[in-house]
């Protein structure tokens, strides 16, 4: 991919935990990884060290000694932990002029920090169920899948925000093939794998255990991947998901590719709570962002962990950097 240029960072909610994270984030990385925030600078903590920019190109010289940000004027003032819907126009400007600077290749990668829904909706009209759908609006894409990513294990939910009983309804043979079709397509152009290797976990327990406990995998889930192997994809399963997140199984796959939220989040977060990524796959550019949310009970405290920021621009450079 090789796409150089600092990283966009957009400054999420301005009540929560965004602007502290992106400020503790930068004075861990420093020119290390260079990136610059998009927003106003009166939401950042006190005593920030800023260095206002004018174009992306600035950023890395800034970021050794000085927090660069990209500066936008928001409605609103900031009072921490209280979301203030004045502000949503410059939040959705913040992640629109991200993902500009990237298309016109300023920016290397969008990172984007935790959102407030309710919020945008109320002070924007904020026509999308999340950032994703929002950025996948941006780059005209109708279909994008969610990867969760750490040194340990990388993740993907075939379906995502919906109630366990609507995921047999919900779960085709159509959306099971996009999505292991995307996941293929974004190892290979934007992790640098040449071959990737994807486990497809099975839906009910034991993987249907010969239709004993479920018959979706006889039905229809054998012959997908069957399928898809004989098209030369390197993909096993279904397996039982109650056998593939030890350590041994994670060896043999790139990805793991799973029919519901938890049965993908669960062994992630067990594993690595405060350093997992989540990553857009299927969009035209790199979206990476930290796996939490506001946490508008912390915010302004200084409590706020930028583990999962820091871990997000970072891969956001490795993925960048990827042949």
């Amino acid at each position: 991919m090789n796409r150089p240029g600092p990283i966009a960072l957009s400054c999420g909610e301005p009540a929560g935990i965004g602007p502290e994270i992106a400020v503790k984030a930068w004075d861990a990385l420093r020119a290390a990884c260079p990136f610059f925030w998009i927003g106003d600078s009166r939401h950042l903590p006190a005593g920030t060290p800023v260095r206002e920019i004018t174009a992306p190109a600035e950023a890395a010289a800034a970021c050794a000694d000085r927090f660069p940000v990209l500066p936008l004027t928001f409605g609103g003032n900031t009072v921490k932990g209280t979301a203030d819907p004045a502000n949503a126009a410059g939040v959705i400007q913040s992640i629109e002029t991200a993902v500009r600077l990237v298309q016109q290749g300023e920016a290397s990668a969008v990172c984007t920090a935790p959102i407030h829904k309710k919020a945008l909706i109320d002070g924007a009209g904020f026509a999308y169920p999340g950032h994703t759908e929002f950025l996948a609006a941006l780059a005209g894409r109708s279909r994008v899948v969610m990867m969760l990513a750490s040194e340990q294990l990388r993740v993907v939910p075939a379906t995502i925000h919906i109630a366990l009983a609507d995921v047999p309804k919900v779960l085709t043979p159509g959306l099971l093939r996009e999505t292991i079709e995307i996941t293929a397509a974004g190892l290979r152009d934007q992790f640098g794998i040449a071959s990737p290797r994807i486990a497809v976990a099975g839906l009910n327990p034991h993987a249907g255990e010969g239709g004993a406990m479920g018959t979706e995998e006889l039905d229809w889930i054998n012959g997908l991947i069957s399928g898809m192997q004989d098209e030369g994809l390197a993909i096993t399963g279904p397996h039982p998901a109650d056998t593939l997140f030890h350590a041994a199984a994670r060896a043999r796959y790139d990805a793991a590719v799973c029919m519901y939220h938890d049965q993908a989040l669960i062994p992630i977060k067990t594993l690595d709570f405060d350093r997992g990524v989540n990553v857009t796959l299927g969009l035209p550019f790199i979206r990476t962002s930290p796996d939490h949310g506001t946490a508008f009970d912390i915010a302004g405290t200084g409590q706020a962990s930028p583990a999962s920021l820091i871990e997000a621009l970072k891969l956001a450079q490795r993925m960048a950097a990827s042949p």
